[in-house]
């Protein structure tokens, strides 16, 4: 029996997947992507002063570094990439599922989601944040959101090392997935009803979703309706909002202390 052409699709684009590598660049990016395990690690390029500043990571990671001229990099990066003489070809991360990095532990849980956020800069940012402030995972769609490149795992400053990073089919299956493992979905738009504080004291103690959507069209409708609450980051005037990023880090504060285990 033929299989249909969208099973076939399916399993071409899974076979791709396996063979897709890219390029991270930074002392930082490298370094810890150097020292992960669960890494892949294909090509190193580097300077010579950048393998001094590398050399125990270098010899963790069991990496043979290809050494190159700091003027002619031989690593095939955009010219304006600050690479500070180190890039990694890598095999994207597979960090599983939602279920099984997302499962609440004590009646704790953080997760941030993101609808539609494409920037490299702004998730890695979040990442950054993320990690700093314990959340489980960071969520976003396999469409229309920013993929692992070098330039985001750059602004992760190493956080897309141990930051899980999930990409998703469809966000709002996930969402009420995260719903019946017990989290509380509250979406973030400047025109909430409530300030994200006043939310937070209202809901149970318990784990916490928060969804982020893109600069300037926000959550999609779907998103917004498969929330539980919408509020907002209040501001002290009417300067307008925050970047996506700065929003997340704030929210992922306000949430943390939220927490069954750090609520004050």
């Amino acid at each position: 029996m033929k299989k249909p052409d969208w099973v076939i699709d399916k399993e071409k684009a899974r076979r791709a997947a396996k063979h897709e590598t890219l390029w991270l660049f930074g002392l930082h990016a490298v370094r810890d992507a150097l020292m992960n395990p669960m890494r892949d690690k294909l090509r190193l390029v580097v300077t010579l002063n950048a393998a001094q500043k590398l050399e125990d990571a270098i010899a963790a990671s069991g990496m043979t570094a290809e050494i190159s001229d700091a003027r002619k990099f031989a690593a095939p990066i955009a010219a304006d990439s600050v690479h500070q003489g180190a890039a990694l070809e890598v095999r994207p991360l597979d960090w599983g599922n939602t279920a099984a990095r997302c499962a609440p532990v004590d009646g704790a849980g953080l997760v941030v989601i993101l609808d539609r956020v494409s920037d490299p800069h702004n998730v890695g940012a979040i990442l950054r944040s993320a990690e700093v402030f314990g959340a489980r995972a960071v969520i976003a769609t396999q469409r229309h959101a920013a993929p692992e490149t070098g330039a985001l795992a750059k602004t992760a400053s190493g956080a897309l090392e141990r930051q899980p990073y999930l990409r998703v089919r469809n966000l709002a299956e996930e969402m009420e997935s995260l719903k019946d493992m017990g989290y509380v979905i509250v979406g973030l738009d400047g025109d909430g009803p409530q300030t994200l504080g006043q939310t937070l004291a209202s809901v149970p103690a318990g784990p916490i979703g928060l969804v982020l959507g893109a600069e300037g069209p926000g959550l999609r409708d779907k998103t917004r309706d498969t929330c539980d609450y919408i509020a907002r980051i209040p501001s002290a005037a009417d300067f307008g909002s925050l970047n996506v990023s700065n929003a997340a880090a704030v929210a992922l504060y306000a949430a943390r202390l939220a927490q069954p285990d750090t609520a004050a």
